[in-house]
């Protein structure tokens, strides 16, 4: 029975150029995607991107444009990320939307009227990196440690807030009645340890004269919203939500990817936002940990940030997709080097999988051996079977480098059959033995194209027309010294 299944990851923010992280963010959610699709489940894939917000205002007036077309540039170079990561059925939404205005506006009207918004004067402690205030305990020589290259500031205004501080008991029960809910359970222990340990109401505004770019506050010219507050109910926008009830109700809830610097915004204030307003919370909050290069978390000051559409391009976007799924972890902090890359190139794919794909196809060819009807079924087929259990639990644990863990043993395994049986060389005695071997190698093979079909979709697809005669063999990774 078809499912539907709502997944998204978080909007990038404008600021920079596209970045490693955001791209393994990307890919991970688009391997689930591609997986939940193959099994006949309807499934709504959404991201974008985030563009309001003082970072973005700076930029802009430091680049001379207006903030506008500073976006719009930006933006582009986010959503061609479809195409150069090869994502699958994306929903691509901006915060400058127009239809996501109205959301946040009406969002914004309905927590005021439940009486979870209020305006006073304050003074805080405020990252600009972050765009988040900060408490003097999550400060570092007074410097916020995931920006310490910035200044905090001091800013005292008058703004509106989110009573954060009436969620606590809502937000842990939250926890306990949803055990899966923060994934892995580090993160999960996480945020609880952080509601436990008592909540503070957070601004969700700015002052319009000193910031300008953002939603304006309903009702209040002078003011606009603060940007995670706007950001984070673009999950709702995007299914329809406030003016296509039916369409919202359909998807929701979501699944949500994001790396753990969101772990408060995406597990807790979202959370008790969507309750201020009467909604049900997210499904799941999938926590993704770092990429650092080199043992350093990447960085332009250091020149150590790795360009994903330029790494896609030179060694292929299956090359780029396999190191992220496999290779690196998808909750802890994990490491990239060009020369980490290029031995797990060489190794896994040339050597492995592209080496196992070429000796099959060319004895398949060469002794006339077509695969049994038996093998030749559709992904959604198989996957389904009992030989795919493992790699169902693991994708459905979120740990696609487990699953692929699995897909490569089929090739160790494939690779030890063909130095057993040495059907080359049983040819020239007893053919009939030979091609049975092939035959039987030939459906290993299928095997091993379907798994790979949610994280190396070019390449799975190759190798299926190759094995149905479709395309004549070729060389699927070419080894690179």
């Amino acid at each position: 029975m078809s499912r539907k299944v709502y997944l998204t990851t978080t909007l990038a923010y404008v600021n920079a150029e596209p970045h490693l992280g955001f791209a393994a963010e990307l890919i991970r959610a688009d391997a689930y995607a591609r997986y939940r699709r193959l099994l006949g489940d309807e499934v709504f894939f959404n991201t974008g991107t985030d563009e309001h917000g003082d970072k973005i205002y700076r930029k802009a007036l430091e680049a001379n444009e207006s903030v506008q077309t500073y976006v719009d540039r930006y933006a582009l170079k986010f959503k061609n990320l479809i195409t150069d990561l090869n994502l699958s059925e994306v929903n691509f939404i901006r915060t400058t939307d127009p239809h996501h205005q109205v959301a946040v506006k009406e969002f914004w009207n309905q927590s005021l009227a439940n009486g979870f918004i209020e305006k006073k004067t304050y003074q805080t402690k405020y990252c600009v990196g972050c765009e988040l205030a900060k408490t003097d305990s999550e400060l570092l020589n007074d410097h916020c440690p995931e920006h310490p290259n910035l200044t905090i500031e001091l800013l005292a205004e008058e703004n509106y807030f989110f009573k954060f501080s009436k969620f606590q008991t809502y937000l842990l029960y939250l926890y306990q009645a949803q055990p899966n809910f923060v994934i892995p359970e580090i993160r999960f222990r996480e945020i609880k340890s952080f509601v436990t340990s008592g909540l503070q109401d957070f601004s969700i505004s700015r002052v319009k004269a000193k910031m300008p770019w953002g939603i304006p506050v309903p009702n209040d010219p002078d003011q606009v919203i603060y940007v995670w507050f706007d950001a984070l109910i673009n999950y709702l926008s995007a299914i329809g939500w406030p003016n296509d009830q039916a369409s919202f109700e359909s998807w929701w809830p979501v699944i949500q990817f994001c790396g753990k610097d969101n772990l408060r915004q995406q597990s807790a204030m979202w959370q008790a936002m969507l309750a201020s307003v009467g909604l049900a919370s997210s499904k799941n909050i999938v926590i993704n940990g770092f990429i650092t290069s080199g043992g350093q978390k990447m960085s332009k000051s250091l020149g150590n940030v790795v360009d994903p559409v330029l790494l896609a391009h030179n060694w292929g976007v299956d090359s780029l997709r396999y190191f992220i799924l496999r290779e690196l972890s998808p909750f802890e902090d994990s490491d990239f080097t060009l020369e980490r890359f290029r031995d797990s190139y060489n190794g896994e794919l040339a050597n492995g999988l592209g080496n196992l794909t070429s000796r099959i196809i060319k004895m398949a060819e060469t002794y006339e051996v077509k695969i049994l009807p038996a093998d030749l079924r559709p992904a959604g087929v198989w996957l389904l079977d009992d030989f795919f259990a493992e790699y169902r639990s693991a994708i459905e644990e979120f740990q696609p480098n487990r699953a692929l863990d699995f897909i490569w043993t089929q090739i160790k395994e494939a690779d030890l059959y063909i130095q057993n049986t040495e059907p080359f060389k049983l040819i020239k005695t007893e053919p009939a033995k030979a091609k049975e071997h092939v035959e039987y190698l030939l459906g290993a093979l299928w095997r091993i194209a379907i798994g790979l079909e949610p994280f190396l979709p070019e390449t799975a697809l190759k190798i299926q027309k190759m094995i149905k005669r479709e395309l004549p063999l070729e060389p699927l990774f070419l080894r690179r010294d």
